[in-house]
């Protein structure tokens, strides 16, 4: 008996699944942004990270909880509840164009950006590291179980955190100049950086990511009130490191470049801790961006094998064949593109314009859903989580008109 209630007591507190969205959206995008912002304006837009990670919070919480209520992933109660509407078919196109087409030309970035980071430590090329990380990529998807990907997974992001955490504050910020950068303003030029900067953190394939591993994590929790408030608590403090992270690195970019009014560049980013700690400095920060790389190499296809099987209604778990073609073909795509230098620069357009429209519009269907009562019962929103939902779904319209008319144009 005793044994029995040791377990729910585990799970409440211990992390889980909303790693994976701290996995996914601190990539290699997301160091080269957070790079360019410190470097570029110093602590200013630290209120931007700040946004970013209170409606990243927000979001997931409300994808979490419908999955933990109807035991659903995010893109098969989106496709049930507007089947037979125009609007459905329209969602589940953009579905499958946003995050199946779109997760494929990320994960080239993804696997690049682990492989640049272990060249610039050894004689080995790109090519070749890009082929070692795909094969490594592909091999943690077949593992048997959830629950072991998600143990590596967890590895691999509290490591990444370590290192990145533990060497900004070895750099000694500025804390007063810290602080003033959560109150928001726009220093000139800077509104390209702030749209990257919230862009890379409120991530659309996070909300199906998140939701059917957390399905998957709590599919045995008999209580739903515990598994609630686990996974609740999961999203916050999962999100937070994530955030916490990125502001790490910002603020070594902040002291590195910023403070010392030197130029920034892309292939200097691992050079940010050597004011710290000498030549190692290089190493460490590439051991950094390959656990970030690898980590995003592998939940893309995660996220995209979710979204794309649940929004045609196929098997969404692990061992569907489906769900494994498709995180397969996501890996290979990105593997081939990473490994001979192609940038699949027109499918990257593609994808960010997918992206800056499906944000939006999954974010209102969201709010929608999880004001439904027959869906989610007493577990609907209540008036805090609307009203954080309409201010994030205000501010993604912006960005993502934003977003259109920057590729347009």
């Amino acid at each position: 008996m005793n044994d029995e209630l040791k377990t729910p007591q585990r799970r409440k507190w211990g992390f889980g699944p909303g790693l994976l969205v701290a996995a996914a959206f601190v990539g290699p995008g997301t160091i080269a942004t957070a790079s360019a912002a410190g470097a570029g304006y110093g602590y200013a837009l630290l209120w931007a990270l700040l946004f970013s990670v209170l409606a990243t919070m927000a979001l997931q919480e409300m994808s979490v909880r419908q999955a933990i209520i109807t035991g659903k992933g995010l893109a098969t109660t989106l496709r049930e509840a507007l089947a037979g509407h125009w609007l459905g078919r329209g969602a589940i196109l953009l579905v499958v164009a946003a995050i199946g087409l779109g997760n494929a030309a990320y994960e080239s970035g993804n696997i690049a950006g682990a492989a640049i980071a272990l060249e610039s430590v050894s004689t080995i090329g790109t090519p070749v590291w890009a082929l070692g990380i795909g094969g490594a990529s592909a091999a943690l998807l077949f593992l048997p179980a959830y629950q072991q990907l998600e143990r590596v997974l967890i590895a691999l992001v509290l490591l990444m955190s370590i290192i990145f955490v533990a060497s900004a504050v070895l750099l000694r910020p500025d804390w007063s100049a810290l602080f003033q950068g959560f109150t928001p303003r726009l220093p000139e030029g800077s509104l390209t950086t702030v749209i990257a900067l919230i862009g890379t953190t409120v991530v659309p394939y996070n909300l199906f990511l998140q939701a059917n591993a957390a399905r998957e994590h709590w599919a045995d929790e008999p209580d739903r009130d515990l598994a609630l408030s686990s996974a609740r608590l999961d999203t916050v403090l999962s999100v937070s490191l994530g955030g916490l992270v990125t502001l790490a690195i910002v603020s070594a970019a902040a002291m590195t470049f910023f403070a010392q009014g030197l130029a920034f560049e892309p292939d200097k980013i691992t050079t940010q801790l050597e004011p710290v700690l000498g030549s190692a400095g290089r190493y460490v920060f590439a051991a950094g961006l390959c656990a970030a790389g690898l980590t995003s190499a592998i939940t893309a296809p995660l996220a995209a094998a979710y979204a794309v099987c649940g929004a045609l209604g196929l098997t969404d778990t692990l061992r569907g064949g489906a769900f494994r073609v498709i995180a397969l073909a996501v890996v290979f795509t990105g593997t081939v593109f990473a490994a001979t230098g192609a940038r699949p620069l027109s499918l990257i357009v593609f994808a960010q314009a997918a992206n800056g429209l499906l944000l939006p519009i999954i974010a209102v269907i969201l709010v929608w859903l999880m004001n439904n009562r027959r869906l989610l019962g007493d577990a609907t929103n209540g008036w805090r989580s609307n009203l954080l939902g309409v201010i994030v779904i205000g501010v993604t319209l912006g960005l993502g008109a934003n977003k259109l008319a920057g590729l347009i144009g």
